[in-house]
Formats: C-alpha cells, structure tokens, sequence
C-alpha cells in the first residue's frame, strides 16, 4: 500500500541524519536504489520506505511483499530528508537492531579499530571486511557511528553483511585468546612474516595518530607495510585491505 507523505515524517527521517536521533528513536536511514536493495533483502527491519513513483513501478513485487508502510515521495521530497544531493528513486528508515559482544569462532578473523573517525574510511572498511568474508569488527567507542548515512553510503550494501560491535578496546583485548596484530609504522614485515592460519584480532588505527599507546601494549605483533616509494603513509582503508589480503592468502593458501 502506497501511503502519502506528510510534513512529520519528512522531519522524523531529516533528523536520522544526527546520531542523536538515530539513537533515540533507534532508526537509520537508507538513500539509493543499492543500497535500499541490500536492507530489503538484509535481516533488518524496516520502518518505512520512501519512493518515486518511477521506483515504486520497478520494485512493487519487493515492497508489496513486505508489511512496511511505503510513502510516494517527489525527487526534491527524498533530497530534503536525506544527504544525496539528487535523489530520483528512493529512501528508506531501518531499525537499529540490539546487538551484544558475540563469542568469535576459532578460525575467525576479526577487525578491531582503535578511534577510525572518517565516516568514508569505515564504510569502506566494511566493503573490504565483506570482500574478503570477515563478518565482525570490533570498534573503540570514539570510532564513527556505523549508521551515519556516510558511513552506510561508503559501504556500498556491505554494512547488511558485516556487524560492529562498540567496546572499550583495551578491557577488551586485554582478555584474548588468540594473537592480536596491530598495523605500525615500524613493526615486522608483512610480506616477511609467517602469519596466524587460526583466528586473530587484527587492530587497525587512526587516521592521524595510528594505534593508541594503551592498544599498543596489548598487540602480541606488529606488522608494517613495506613501502616502495616516498609516501608517508597509508590511508587506514588502504592499509585494511592490504593486510586482510594478505592474512587471507596465508590462510587459504593461495
């Protein structure tokens, strides 16, 4: 059933872009059409969906499938209640589901990050987790909220695939099982170093100021990226992927 928009929910989704709001009403929002397809397809629950009236003609199969009250909205509505500066076909409002720290497998790999702040460089972070199978990343409270629209955006679908869970980092490493590497500056060679097959925390730091000191303490290895040029140094997205690619290679084999 197509609904009509009102002013209230206009203002109720334009505040979702404040994590203020998103954590009071334990909603998020959703804007373009990949995106909206991996949340109708995800494990979240959807509050509403809001579309033009072309996406609503190629998608009514998905939506009328679905209990979710969907609003017929105008180009210009979906771009004043979202961050996209054009908009033509839709939005959607997801729940923020409760999540608790899980037990990780064996054989797991998982991603810790100490104070990552750049919304664009944790979405892509959670693209390269998902490109490569890692499913849980563990993250200091200081990193950015995984449900700014940015964050969301950079991921390109992945965050319906990959949770994150906000601790105190130090509490919580300070009591692992397993290796726990850390990406320095000035460490052991990555491409020299024999890595875990089994599972292992994998911390990766800040933008500006790499792994805290009171992280630091707790790495059992410290890894650096060899470099070839004059860089100074690696965006911490870059720099995920390069070593999650190569954890994943000694791990599999290939």
């Amino acid at each position: 059933m197509r609904n009509i928009l009102s002013k209230k929910s206009i203002k109720f989704v334009k505040s979702l872009q404040i994590k203020k709001y998103r954590k009071q009403e334990q909603s998020f929002l959703i804007e373009g059409k990949k995106n909206v397809d991996e949340l109708l397809r995800s494990h979240y629950e959807l509050h509403s969906v809001y579309v033009t009236e072309a996406f609503y003609d190629e998608y009514s199969h998905k939506l009328d499938e679905k209990t979710t009250p969907v609003f017929l909205a105008k180009e210009s509505e979906l771009v004043q209640m979202g961050t996209f500066k054009s908009n033509n076909s839709v939005l959607a409002v997801g729940r923020i589901p409760s999540l608790s720290l899980p037990k990780f497998g064996p054989d797991e790999i998982v991603l810790v990050l100490d104070d990552v702040r750049d919304p664009g460089n944790l979405g892509t972070i959670l693209r390269i987790a998902d490109w490569y199978g890692i499913r849980r990343i563990v993250a200091s409270p200081e990193s950015a909220d995984f449900y700014n629209p940015k964050v969301l955006h950079a991921s390109m679908g992945s965050f319906s695939r990959v949770q994150l869970h906000y601790t105190a980092l130090t509490d919580f490493l300070k009591h692992s099982d397993r290796p726990v590497y850390g990406a320095m500056l000035q460490g052991e060679n990555l491409h020299q170093t024999t890595l875990t097959s089994s599972g292992c925390f994998l911390v990766m730091g800040n933008e500006s100021n790499g792994i805290s000191k009171e992280v630091e303490a707790l790495l059992t290895h410290k890894l650096t990226i060899p470099n070839y040029g004059q860089a100074e140094s690696l965006n911490v997205a870059i720099a995920t992927a390069v070593l999650c690619d190569n954890f994943l290679r000694q791990k599999t084999g290939n």
